[in-house]
This record gives C-alpha cells, structure tokens and sequence, in this order.
C-alpha cells in the first residue's frame, strides 16, 4: 500500500511538472490543471493558489471557487491559516477546520465531509509570492505529513513557474513600450522636425525655411492661429542652430501683466518696487547665448516695445530699478496671431519694432490647410496618448474619414487635446458617430480674426469662398483645386457635395 502511494505521489508531481513546463502563455488555465491532478489522484479539495499582491493574498488559480468567492477569499499577511503561512513562511497545517479559529472560511465553500487544510508557503529567493493550500477530506488517502511534503514539492514548482511568467510578463511590457518609443522616435525622423508632425506641402515648406535660416543668428517672426505650433518652430529652430548648447527661454508676453512684463524681460534689482525682494534676472539675462522665444509679441505695451526695440538695436539694457547697462547675446524668434501690419497703421505697434522682428518671417498654415498631414497627426497624438494612459484605442475607417472631414478651427492644439479625450472616453472600436460626440461643436467655435478679412463671415461661408477659388483657378480641375488647398481628394468631393458646386 505505501509501495503504491508512493507511486502515485510521484506520478502526480511528474504530470504536475509537464503541465507546468508545457504552459504556453495562460498561465492561470495551467496551474488549475495542476491543481486538479492534486485533486483526481490524492482527493485533496478545493485546491487553491493565492498570490501576495502589495501585502494582500488574492486567489491566483483555484478549482471549486466560484468568482464570488474568488473575489472575498482575500486575506493579508497574518490573517487567519493563509496569512500566517505566508508571513511565517513556514506550512501551517489545521487538523480540525471545523473547531480551529485560526481557520477563517472566508470562501464559504467547507462541507462536512472536510476536516482540514493545510496552507504552504510559495517561496522565491527567500522571498513569499504566494501560498499553495488545499483541504483533506474522509476520502484524501495521505496523511498530514505526506500532505505538507507534497504540497511544499508542488508550492516550489509553482512558485518558481509564476514568478518566471511574471518576469517575462514584465519584460514584455517593457519591449512593448521601447517598441512604442522607437516607433514614435523613427516617425519622429520620418515625419517629424523636431516635434513638428507633417508631410503636406505647405509644412514641407516651412521645414526648407527653418533649415536655411537655423544656423544664423537672425531674428524670427513666426506668425499663425491659435494652436498651429509657433512654439515647436521656435524650439525647431534653436535645435538646429548654433545656440543649441545654450538655454530656450520662453515667455508668453499675452500671460503677463503690462507692469510685470519688463521685469520678466529685463529683470528687476532689489527694492525696485514692492514685491521686489531679492534681484532677478530677467528673460534676456537667462536667454545669453541662447534663444528666447518671446510669444504673442503683438500683445506688448508701448513703453515694452520701446524697451524691446533698444534690445535688439544695440544688444543691452537694464534692469527694472538699476542703472547697470548689462549686455547680452541673444537670438530672438517672437511669434503672434495677430495683424502685426494693421496694428502698425493703427499706432497700436511700433513700425520700427515690425521691422526689427520681421526679418524673416515664418507663415504657419491652419491644420484645415494641411489636409494630407491630417491622419499622421491623429495616428501620432494616438499612440502617444495611449502610451500615456495605458490603454488601447483603434479608430475604424469611418472614424478616421470623420476626424479629417473635420475643420479643425483650435487646430493642432484642438487635435491633441481632442485625441487624448477620445482615449479617455473612447473604446477599442471608435466608430464615426462616437467620434461626433466627441468633437467640439462648432458654433462654439469662435472665427479666427487674423485670418478672417471680413469677420461677419462665418466658417461655412470662407470655406465656401475658398473652394469656389480654387475650383476657378485650377479650371474646374478637382485634383489641383485640392492642391491648392492642401487637403486631399476625398475632402474636396466631400465639400464639393456639401455646398453642391
């Protein structure tokens, strides 16, 4: 009889090892064959595995565990028979489950018929992952002690089986997100200036600027809407220069009040007025042998833009409050979306500061002009926002068709911020109509007034206006009317059928 159990134990263990070794991905479904081999051939019950996770044990694999019973077996290190084996790492064997306080039946699931369990550490270079525990019932034909010796043989077959899935489980997150990166770095040289996502003619173009003029010292006017990347040109620019060791400063000149903004340009010295406790160095002084990339330039004051025009005259100033000329060495790009040209026949900007930073001037085009970029720039905010967020998304046809039929008014600000939220909200198969509840209404759009010549018009009708041009200077010809535009064939049709020209 002990000849046969004998046998039988190491044909279990043999079999429990081939499952083991033979698991291929779903680890969980191999461990629970494992466990129902413990059960069919040494009548050992409701076997189960529990897994430590940030000091909690959870059910890992079980056999005779409903999921509501999965999910309230839960016990922390010291807790009842399971918790103690795990935190003394050592079997804990309760002979009687019926009697025993230390056994908790937090499952629910004990019969009359068993009379007690044992719970075995799963142990890994000193370390509990886990514990492996079953009962004994009237029909299990080994004793406690044969019990905890199979159970510790298993326990460490197991433990060792799980930790290297989660290895491998870990390192393959690890290639995937290296994939993700590598994948977004070479979009990033395919695609991409600097940070810049676009293959359209009209960014083409503004590419073969940047590179002509990066390596000189030459002041920058980079003018667009809201949203089209002003700030990634300036950035674009300072890479490619010869400044590229030294620091980019920015300021946004729009966020800043009239009487701190010359502090923030030119610094202030201490006890030049109330706040000022301590000297400051100024945007300038920060930005030597640099580039400061000065944002909304329309937006300064008159007395700034004085201060400004003496800077880039003659290359110093002063500080608020102090009479120390300090001199500095700075590359200037400076952006806006506003009619800098009006504004001068207007006197509400200086001509000669015009003059001064519209050395070289920089057109940004709107993203609606930009058709072909449309779906590089939706696929690369989506994979970076799914990189982000841990989650995966996938935009069906339709979906993608909707998202470049859209104008895009906030441009490519508007579109990250609108992919991130299809991220957020959406699933993995966004379909057409999701993507509509997800876009902003237009009538809240509000028309650009650096674009717009007669600001009554509304979106529609400089669209319009637009493809009637087109269409005219390009004899009816849809392929080159679309040209002109910058958007592709299939959103000329659609506008064409829209406005029904």
């Amino acid at each position: 009889m002990r000849e046969e159990l004998y046998k039988i134990e190491l044909a279990v263990l043999l079999e429990i090892a081939n499952i083991i070794a033979d698991s291929r991905g779903d680890m969980i479904k191999s461990l629970e064959k494992a466990l129902l081999v413990l059960h069919d051939n040494l009548q050992l019950e409701n076997c189960v595995i529990y897994r430590l996770e940030e000091e909690i044990l959870n059910i890992y694999a079980s056999i005779n565990f409903n999921k509501h019973q999965k999910i309230i077996s839960q016990y922390r290190l010291g807790e009842g028979a399971t918790g103690v084996a795990a935190k003394a790492k050592e079997p804990v064997v309760i002979e009687n489950i019926h009697n025993d306080m230390l056994f908790l039946n937090k499952s629910g699931n004990r019969t009359r018929d068993m009379i007690s369990y044992i719970a075995v550490p799963m142990i890994v270079d000193n370390k509990v992952i886990g514990v492996l525990a079953s009962h004994l019932s009237r029909a299990t034909q080994i004793d406690f002690e044969e019990t905890v010796r199979i159970l510790t043989i298993v326990s460490s077959l197991v433990a060792q089986a799980i930790n290297s899935h989660l290895v491998i489980q870990h390192e393959k997150e690890q290639l995937l997100d290296l994939k993700q990166y590598y994948k977004m770095e070479w979009d990033a040289k395919v695609h991409n200036f600097g940070d810049i996502v676009g293959d359209s003619p009209k960014i083409q173009q503004v590419f073969k600027v940047i590179e002509r003029i990066a390596p000189s010292d030459v002041t920058v006017l980079v003018r667009g809407e809201t949203g089209t990347g002003k700030e990634l040109v300036a950035a674009a620019i300072h890479k490619r220069s010869k400044r590229n060791d030294g620091p980019f400063i920015k300021l946004n000149c729009a966020a800043i009040t009239d009487t701190l903004l010359e502090s923030e340009l030119f610094g202030h010295e201490k006890g030049a007025f109330t706040d000022a406790k301590e000297t400051r160095k100024g945007r300038f002084e920060l930005a030597d042998r640099g580039t400061l990339f000065l944002d909304e330039i329309g937006d300064i004051s008159a007395s700034a833009q004085v201060k400004l025009l003496r800077v880039l005259q003659e290359r110093e100033f002063e500080r608020v409050g102090g009479s120390k000329t300090i001199k500095v060495n700075v590359r200037l790009v400076a952006a806006t979306n506003r009619n800098l040209e009006k504004m001068v026949k207007e006197g509400s900007f200086r001509e000669d500061l015009y003059y001064r930073l519209n050395v070289i001037p920089i057109d940004l085009p709107p993203l609606r002009e930009r058709g072909e970029d449309i779906k590089l720039l939706v696929n690369f905010f989506l994979e970076r926002s799914m990189k982000n967020h841990k989650k995966s998304v996938s935009l069906q046809e339709d979906a993608m068709e909707q998202l470049m039929l859209y104008p895009w008014p906030g441009n490519v600000r508007e579109m990250e911020n609108t992919i991130e939220r299809i991220v957020l909200m959406g699933d993995e198969n966004m379909r057409a109509e999701d993507i509509e509840l997800l876009l902003p209404a237009l009538e809240n759009k509000k028309p650009n007034q650096t674009l717009l010549s007669i600001e009554e018009k509304t979106l529609d009708a400089l669209e319009l206006e637009a493809l009637k041009s087109a269409l005219h200077k390009a004899d009816g010809n849809q392929t080159k009317a679309a040209q002109i535009l910058g958007i592709t064939m299939r959103q000329i049709g659609y506008k064409i059928k829209k406005y029904g020209i």
